[in-house]
This record gives structure tokens, C-alpha cells and sequence, in this order.
């Protein structure tokens, strides 16, 4: 950076530089105008349509899933949601790293899942990120918060309103900000299906 006479600051870049901050900020306005219209998409009021674009997004999203109207989507290429699992209304799904979802996981709404996050103690408040597994036959409340780097092991509950700090093993119930233990769910070796979804949601 340098100072002109008259006290302005500009920027001074080499044709190297200026071409590769060029590409990240074409990519970067790219990925938000596709976020845009994956969220324009989610009030289709069809599974058949949403999947279908969520799919060209490219979220991968297993055979018999379905997920319901409101989704907000960050980064759709890091998402991969197994077979026969069901996202709620209104949920949040966070692509900026790795997000995976199992098989017969059923997510109920308003469900907000972050792998990246602002450093606070970073001098620069840089991001932050690390995956989330959700293991197979996972049961998530209404109104869950999971943080990045979590994982939740097969079979394991979250109850309404918890905030997921930490991993959860499998077949445990948690509950609470942070999420603790409050018990064990006693099927230890589902095979259920979810089923189908409810049309026009």
C-alpha cells in the first residue's frame, strides 16, 4: 500500500497478483449467486424439483432422502447426505468444509449444522474450519446447534435446543447448552427406514 501526496492510499499489484485475487473474487461472487439460487429453490414446494437442483449444485444426496422447504445452504459441494435421511423446514447446512450425513438420519427443523467459524482470539478474527460427521440412524431435535469439528456417532439423540460443542458417542442422548449426556437410547441395533416425506413441505 502507498501514500500519495494529497494523503490517499492505494493499492499498488503485480499482473500476477491482480490475476489471482481476480479468480478468487470471481469464484467467490460465483459460489454466492449459486447459494442464492439453491435458497430460491428451496421453496419449490416439490422434493422432486429441490433435489434435482440441489443435486446440480452439487450436494450429493442418497436414494429416498428427501429434504423439506427453507433450506439455507453455504458451499453445496462439501455436503454429502446418505440414503433415506430427512432434513426439516427451515434447517442450515454449512458446506465450507467437509458435512456428512448418514444413512436413515432424520433432522427435524430449524436445525442449524456449522463446520466454519470466526477465530475470536485471532488478531485478524480469521476463519476457522473443521468437518461434521453425522453417523447413521442419528436423531437431531428441533432447534439444534452443531459446531465444527463434531461428530455424532450411529444411533445418538440430540434433544431440542441443544448447542453440539463436542463429539456425542453412539446411542447416546444429549441434551443442554453445551450439549451433555442425559441418557442411553436403548435400540442398539436399528434397521428402521425413515419413510416418505410429507409433500408440499
Amino acid at each position: 500500500m502507498f501514500k500519495t501526496k494529497n494523503g490517499l492510499y492505494y493499492w499498488q499489484l503485480d499482473l500476477q497478483t491482480f490475476l489471482i485475487k481476480s479468480i478468487i473474487r470471481f469464484k467467490t461472487y460465483f459460489w454466492e449467486l449459486v447459494v442464492f439460487g439453491l435458497h430460491l429453490v428451496s421453496h419449490l414446494p416439490s422434493h422432486c424439483l429441490r433435489r434435482f437442483f440441489y443435486r446440480l449444485g452439487g450436494i450429493q444426496i442418497g436414494q429416498g432422502s428427501a429434504i423439506h422447504m427453507g433450506l439455507r445452504i453455504y458451499y453445496p459441494k462439501n455436503i454429502q447426505i446418505g440414503q433415506d435421511s430427512l432434513i426439516g423446514e427451515n434447517c442450515v447446512l454449512d458446506g465450507r468444509d467437509k458435512l456428512i450425513i448418514g444413512n436413515h438420519v432424520d433432522i427435524a427443523s430449524e436445525v442449524m449444522i456449522y463446520n466454519s467459524e470466526h477465530d475470536i482470539n485471532d488478531p485478524s478474527f480469521s476463519p476457522v474450519s473443521a468437518p461434521v460427521r453425522i453417523e447413521d440412524y442419528v436423531f437431531i431435535g428441533p432447534r439444534v446447534i452443531i459446531l465444527p469439528g463434531v461428530t455424532i456417532g450411529r444411533g445418538a439423540v440430540i434433544a431440542a435446543g441443544a448447542v453440539v460443542t463436542k463429539d456425542v458417542p453412539s446411542f447416546i442422548i444429549v441434551g443442554g447448552i453445551p450439549a451433555k449426556k442425559i441418557g442411553q437410547r436403548q435400540l442398539q441395533n436399528p434397521h428402521y427406514t425413515i419413510g416418505r416425506a410429507a409433500w408440499f413441505r
